[in-house]
């Protein structure tokens, strides 16, 4: 008795010799001779969910920024001019007050440069090399705020590129527009004492600082960044950002200096 004749039909020899020498399968397909590139649409949602803290901060501070534009007398159509074309957000808030005061231009460009000098430090380690071409990269350089710098420093390098960075920025950028125009035309409809408002900028720092301690080992920047705020609030001078920034700044060189001292 043949084993076909019990246990049904066997395989046949001759498609074995046909197909080749068997080979051992370890449960996993063959990898392909180039990784997969990623498309726009992946692209696309990936910069989406890394946004998601930016949107929740981005349009209440802009509705925010439209209902203080259009409440000091200023046409409803300047605030999603000045979020497109100067998406400075902080600055944006003083441009208000600067623009209704009487103040001139020297005191405007002191006080821009104060406000905006932390960018400086941003440019540092921005990954402006992921970035191709001149329209892409100047985009990058305009487009780099507070929040942006965030998601890109708290995820690791090989989970962004140029188009996801650009994504990211754009995204971050519509959010503002799309923000303050929602708040200027919804202004008229509003009472003119709603408080707290103004506290979604600080709760979003608040979201990105944690998410970027949880995804860091090295917590020291941000224990430097408690230590600034510290001694800028025990100063208790009106320029509360200058003093913090010098702080961090002085405290990352002595970091600096201390890593080099034990590497040499």
């Amino acid at each position: 008795m043949t084993p076909n004749a019990t246990t049904g039909p066997g395989p046949d020899p001759g498609a074995a010799d046909a197909i080749g020498p068997a080979v051992p399968s370890t449960g996993a397909q063959p990898s392909p001779h180039r990784p997969p590139r990623s498309g726009l649409r992946a692209d696309a949602a990936v910069a989406a969910r890394l946004t998601v803290p930016v949107a929740m901060g981005y349009l209440p501070l802009g509705a925010a920024f439209g209902i203080l534009l259009v409440s000091q007398g200023l046409p409803w159509y300047w605030a999603p001019t000045t979020a497109l074309v100067v998406f400075a957000g902080s600055l944006e808030f003083l441009a208000v007050s600067m623009l209704t005061a009487p103040l001139g231009l020297p005191a405007i460009a002191m006080t821009t440069f104060l406000v905006n000098f932390r960018h400086i430090f941003y440019g540092l380690s921005f990954p402006l090399h992921l970035l191709q071409g001149k329209a892409q990269r100047s985009y990058g350089i305009f487009a780099l705020t507070d929040e942006t710098y965030s998601l890109l420093a708290a995820n690791p390098g090989q989970q962004l590129n140029g188009r996801r960075i650009t994504l990211i920025q754009l995204f971050s950028h519509a959010y503002w527009v799309l923000g303050s125009l929602t708040g200027a035309l919804v202004s008229t409809a509003l009472p003119d004492d709603i408080h707290g408002i103004e506290f979604a900028l600080t709760a979003l720092f608040v979201v990105l600082s944690w998410d970027h301690a949880t995804k860091r080992t090295n917590l020291r920047p941000v224990l430097y960044g408690l230590t600034a705020s510290a001694v800028a609030a025990v100063a208790g001078t009106d320029q509360f950002l200058t003093v913090a920034v010098i702080t961090y700044l002085l405290l990352l060189i002595g970091d600096y200096l201390k890593t080099r001292t034990k590497r040499a």
